[in-house]
């Protein structure tokens, strides 16, 4: 009769997908928290207005954007602040990393490190944002690179495990 127990596969079932909204939540939290900082608390800015909306597309509930708006115009909270770094990924591609961290030194380390295990490296200040333009939705490339198959899956498990490290919000290549 053992494995037979629905119970248990819809227990783990629910585990997996209660993981996954958990990174989302914990990315649109952090978001949350730096847009309210910079607003002031105050929910008709921009800035914290578009946050708001992002959040509860993804479904946050209310009682977590609250607490998060809350929590930033706390004095005693800690600074949260956004950070962006430039890399070159498989076959040459030009990476944008977008994050928000209360720890410069410690988001950097551990994006080196995932960069160095995928044979990525860290680029300098404007090295590969020359390759994209910033707009309101994100970094968009300008030029694109062609790149193998082989080159793209290997990008692919890069950018995937980087949109899971809980200080990356987002990452933009200019692969064809």
């Amino acid at each position: 009769m053992s494995g037979h127990n629905k119970w248990s596969k819809i227990k783990n079932r629910k585990a997996v997908t209660d993981a996954r909204k958990s990174k989302i939540f914990t990315k649109m939290v952090r978001l949350l928290t730096v847009e309210a900082k910079k607003a002031k608390g105050n929910i008709d800015s921009p800035g914290l207005r578009t946050a708001i909306e992002k959040a509860k597309s993804v479904n946050v509930p209310n009682e977590n954007i609250d607490r998060a708006i809350k929590k930033a115009t706390d004095v005693s909270a800690g600074e949260m602040e956004a950070v962006t770094y430039e890399a070159y990924g498989p076959g040459g591609v030009a990476l944008i990393i977008e994050g928000l961290t209360d720890n410069r030194n410690k988001a950097a380390a551990e994006v080196k490190h995932i960069l160095s295990k995928h044979g990525s490296t860290l680029a300098a200040i404007g090295s590969a944002s020359w390759a994209f333009e910033k707009t309101r939705e994100g970094w968009v490339p300008k030029t694109t690179a062609p790149i193998s198959e082989d080159d793209f899956k290997k990008l692919e498990m890069l950018v995937e495990e980087l949109e899971d490290n809980d200080e990356v919000q987002e990452v933009f290549t200019n692969a064809e």
